[in-house]
Parts: structure tokens; sequence; C-alpha cells
């Protein structure tokens, strides 16, 4: 059995196909952890989780780049373009306190079902973000602010962290040390770094504080190398693999729109660089999975 453990089976892009696409996940013999964006597909996630039981988990949160503005995000599948858009969603306290306001949201959001197993996907986004009206600055004190209310939140429930880390394209690595210093100094070590882009250096840093280390389709491309290396020393009892389906497909499904059980190829990845079979990789990354989001 395995485990896609970070994919979006909430986004419209599978509304028309749904039943079809947990049906293929669940014939290949792969078990789903659904991902939340903002509070609708967070709330989607529970709903689906609801629906077919066993084997498919909600993880609820807001994607740091829902935080500032408006977005439409454009990706191409099979050769034709899709659009996500998705508009901002202000995340705001009662009296400027840690509690209250959207806090309470999400918090009451959690409780409301036992499907939810993390807190996620929250971090740091900060890739072409900035414009004339929100300076980098101001969009690192938002996405900051609502960050570390994400982890109280984790700590208030014990939750991991499902986090998502991506940097200003002059400097891509930068993102991953802020979020290692806030983690270090909010003192939380529950979790994993999904789709992870940062350096060998920076894993060995999130390893260290405990946090899981996620692989994506982008594993398996020819010019991935710095991540296959990376893979390659990140212990095996700390990988976590994923699909962030519909986004990033594997080899050789490159290009098409990603399925939760496209992650047997990035398995089958892992196993040719540690020099592994297919099955102890499956093995180990099940149980890696069960282990950290305590699935029942």
């Amino acid at each position: 059995m395995l485990i896609d453990s970070h994919a979006h089976i909430n986004f419209h892009e599978y509304a028309a196909e749904l039943n079809d696409v947990v049906q293929r996940s669940f014939d290949n013999k792969t078990w789903i952890i659904n991902v939340g964006s903002n509070y609708e597909t967070s709330q989607k996630t529970i709903d689906i989780a609801k629906k077919f039981g066993k084997g498919i988990w909600a993880v609820i949160g807001c994607h740091p780049i829902h935080l500032v503005k408006d977005v439409t995000e454009k990706a191409s599948f099979g050769g034709e373009e899709h659009s996500f858009f998705t508009p901002k969603e202000k995340f705001s306290a009662r009296g400027g306190s840690a509690l209250g306001g959207d806090y309470d949201k999400y918090l009451n959001l959690a409780q409301s079902s036992d499907t939810v197993v993390g807190i996620g996907e929250t971090g740091l986004d900060f890739f072409r973000m900035a414009d004339e009206e929100y300076t980098m600055d101001k969009i690192k004190e938002i996405q900051i602010n609502v960050f570390k209310q994400f982890i109280q939140l984790a700590k208030r429930l014990d939750l991991p962290l499902v986090l998502h880390c991506r940097g200003e394209e002059s400097d891509p690595y930068g993102a991953y040390d802020l979020i290692l210093d806030i983690l270090e100094k909010e003192d939380y070590h529950k979790g994993v770094i999904h789709c992870y882009g940062g350096n060998k250096t920076q894993a060995r840093k999130f390893l260290n504080l405990g946090f899981y280390v996620g692989f994506t389709g982008i594993v398996t491309f020819k010019n991935a190398q710095e991540l296959q290396e990376i893979a390659k020393e990140t212990p095996l009892d700390k990988i976590l693999i994923e699909t962030d389906a519909p986004f990033l497909a594997p080899e050789p499904y490159r290009g098409q729109k990603n399925e939760p059980y496209f992650v047997r190829y990035i398995a089958q990845k892992i196993a040719d660089l540690k020099e592994l079979t297919f099955t102890e990789i499956e093995k180990q990354t099940f149980n890696n999975a069960v282990k950290l989001f305590n699935l029942q």
C-alpha cells in the first residue's frame, strides 16, 4: 500500500471526475492525504474524506499566497492551459491577539471531524509576490504572522504541520532559512516540509528539527540532480512521497494532470536512487505517513 501524502483532489479540476480519480487511486493500492489551500478547499477536504471513508484524510490550512491578494495560477496539463482563481483570504484575529477571529474559524473546522490529521498547507511564499501595492517587507509581515498562528493551532491540537516554502526568484533559499528560524523560535518539531526545494544544508536542519521531507514528481525529472542527491542522503525513515496533484506529474506523465496513484513513480525513483526495492520504499514511506499523521 502507498500513501500520497499531499494531493489536492479538492480542487475544481477534479470535480467532474472525483469518483474516478479516487477509484483509480484505490485500485492502485494508494491512499490519499488531501490538503486544503484556503478555508473553502479545507472544508472540501473534510467533505471528501467523509464521503469516501477509510483511505482519505484531510489537512486544513491556508496557503501563504492567498493571504496577500487575489491569485490566478495557470498550469498546462496535456497541452491545455488551466486557470486557478482564488480570492484573497483575509486572516485576522479579534483584538489583534493570537486567538479569535479566523484562528477560531480554522480551530472549529479542525475539531469538526476526526478525518483532520494535519494543519496546512501553511508557510512562506515570496515568489513573484511583490508589486506596487505590496512590498516584500509587507508580504513577509503578513505571511509570517499567519504562519505563526497556524503553528500555534497545530500545537494546540497536537497535529503535524504541512509546510509550504518558496523563495524569491533572486533568493530561492532565503525563505527556507526564515521558515527554519521561525520553527526553532516557536519550538514545534512535528510535520513535513512538502515539495522540498531547499538545499542540502537546509534539509539536514529540517531533519534535525524532527521534520520529514516530502518529495514530489520533480525528483523524477532529469534536470533535478541536486534534489536527487538530497533524496539519496535523506534517511528513509524521514521521507514522505507525494504528488501535489494536479501539479508536478512525474515522469513518464510530466506535463499531464497529476493524480494520486502516480505517486508510485516517485516511490520507484526513490528506490532507484537509494538502490532499494520498490517494496522497501512502499513499506517504509507508508509507515512514515501513518506515524506522522497518526492514521487510524
